[in-house]
């Protein structure tokens, strides 16, 4: 049986809209380097499932055809089937309405899921069951990865990071209905939060929100394993002109390594490295907002009007 803190293991996927479907899967396969696992149309827009090299699963990005960008919905990945039942319960009785679908019901290789909007209209859902088709790797004797990756191939998806204009209110849905754990803060002066970063995996943020639009998508992020590998990668990105936000930097808030640029819809992309381990009894770090400059960006000491006003 599933504990409070292990029901939600982690981010599994996000969908997001792009009007050129084809410019942006070239983008994602060719300089980003996700796998292409299989093509649908929903609702009567063609869809394109992805996956980086080294996730188990059947996809962990769907790129989904429409007239505008921005952030589909998020979905997180529960432990036991019967963890459904569970925030199904939970989120009803908060009077959260609940809409659950069966497996591959909603497309290929997906799991059995539940779905519900939070209070800064983004779509939630919680998911059970994804296809699950192997890392690239033998289970057998494995190299440490595979030979003919190609770009700069991420291991896998690390995080989401979204707005809304009630922060506190967001962050007391994924906390209290969600059970994620708040790792780090940014207080007002007048003591309301600016920003939050909640987690489900023992790192630093599964999810992260920052005041703003709601449901709006600030970016969602792919881990590498190392601090050199983040430069590289920024080489890659300009050798492909890639629009850069921002250079090869560290935040304050997570301790991570970061490279923000934007896909060719317009869609916020970051890499990232580094961070800490994250306990169920670890007590959260507060920044002030004289200090959000040092948090967002350690090394800058300032924010970069973009950040705040620039989403999908």
């Amino acid at each position: 049986m599933a504990t409070t803190s292990d029901r939600i293991i982690r981010l599994q996927h996000v969908e997001v809209r792009v009007p050129d479907l084809e410019l942006a899967t070239a983008y994602y396969t060719e300089v980003l380097g996700l796998v292409e696992t299989a093509r649908d149309e929903r609702d009567g827009a063609p869809r394109v499932f992805l996956k980086c090299w080294d996730e188990r699963e059947h996809h962990s990005v769907i790129l989904r055809e429409a007239p505008t960008y921005g952030l589909d919905h998020m979905s997180f990945k529960l432990n036991e089937a019967s963890d459904l039942d569970h925030f199904t319960t939970k989120l009803e009785a908060a009077g959260v309405p609940v809409k659950r679908f069966a497996s591959r019901e909603l497309g290929p290789g997906w799991g059995e899921a539940i779905r519900f909007d939070s209070p800064s209209g983004h779509l939630v859902e919680l998911t059970h069951g994804t296809e699950r088709i192997g890392n690239m790797l033998p289970k057998t004797n494995p190299p440490p990865r595979p030979q003919d990756l190609i770009g700069i191939a991420p291991p896998r998806l690390d995080h989401l990071f979204v707005m809304a204009e009630d922060v506190e209110a967001f962050t007391a849905f994924f906390t209290e209905l969600l059970e994620f754990r708040l790792t780090e803060q940014i207080l007002a002066n007048d003591g309301h939060q600016l920003a939050t970063f909640l987690e489900h995996s023992h790192t630093p943020h599964d999810i992260a929100v920052i005041t703003g639009p709601n449901g709006a998508l600030h970016h969602f992020a792919f881990w590498l394993d190392d601090w050199n590998a983040i430069r590289e990668a920024a080489d890659a990105l300009a050798y492909h002109g890639v629009n850069i936000d921002v250079a090869p930097t560290r935040h304050g808030v997570t301790r991570g390594y970061t490279t923000y640029f934007f896909d060719p819809a317009g869609n916020r992309n970051e890499l990232f490295t580094g961070g800490y381990w994250v306990d169920p009894d670890f007590e959260p770090i507060t920044w002030t907002e004289e200090e959000m400059g040092r948090a967002i960006f350690y090394y800058h000491r300032q924010v970069n009007e973009r950040f705040f006003t620039v989403h999908s």
